[in-house]
Order: C-alpha cells, then sequence, then structure tokens
C-alpha cells in the first residue's frame, strides 16, 4: 500500500491517509480481503503518530471500506464501487462548479478553462 504524505498540503494526515487508501479501493489496487498494514507500521513508515493512523483506520472503518478484526488486523471491507465511484463524480462534479463560476468572474472562457484543466491533469 503506498501512501505518500505531504505536509505542506493543508489537508489533515489522517484525511489524507483516508484519501488514498478510498482511491485504492476504487481503483483496484487494493482489493477485497486484503490485510492493511497495522496501525502502528504504518505509522512507523510514514513516520507519523499511531494515533493519526488510528483516526484514519476508524474513518475508513466507518464508512464501511475496510473491516478490524481483533487480533488479526484490518481488511478491505466488502465493496459496492460503484456507490463509492458516484460519491468521487459528485465531489468532482462539486469543485468543477466552483471552478466554473470562479472562471466566470473573471472572464475566462471555456477554451482557456479547458486548457488550464488539461494541464493540471497532466501535471498530477
Amino acid at each position: 500500500m503506498d501512501i505518500l504524505i505531504n505536509n505542506s498540503s493543508g489537508i489533515p494526515i489522517y484525511e489524507q491517509i483516508y484519501n488514498q487508501v478510498k482511491t485504492q479501493i476504487v481503483t483496484g489496487q487494493l482489493k477485497e480481503g486484503e490485510a492493511l498494514p497495522s496501525m502502528r507500521l504504518l505509522a512507523k513508515e510514514l513516520r507519523i503518530s499511531v494515533i493519526t493512523t488510528k483516526r484514519a483506520y476508524e474513518e475508513l472503518e466507518r464508512d464501511g471500506l475496510i473491516e478490524t478484526i481483533t487480533g488479526k488486523g484490518s481488511f478491505v471491507g466488502k465493496q459496492n464501487i460503484e456507490v463509492i465511484r458516484e460519491e468521487f463524480l459528485k465531489e468532482t462534479e462539486e469543485h468543477m462548479q466552483k471552478a466554473i463560476e470562479s472562471a466566470r468572474h473573471t472572464d475566462m472562457n471555456l477554451q482557456d478553462l479547458i486548457e488550464l484543466l488539461k494541464m493540471l491533469y497532466d501535471f498530477e
């Protein structure tokens, strides 16, 4: 499981972990039933507090993305990938709507907005 932490992003670390694990589940990088690293191991690998990894795992479990079995660890839960994907699409639409509103406030035309989107998409 690959997780990259950006300390200067302004997004809490537990949320970065949550988002990256969720993305890996939706894209199939993490499969149903696959074991996740222990909270302690992940904290050690990322050089962060165990409390932070615990919060991320609790959020993932609360949302049904992972299952934790006492004494055995945490595993990718049974998912309805389409429901999760629909959540991502809805979130993307909301962000794009905000971007469109900002672009209109600066009189940016559609073609310039599309070019900016292409540039940012390729940059990531």
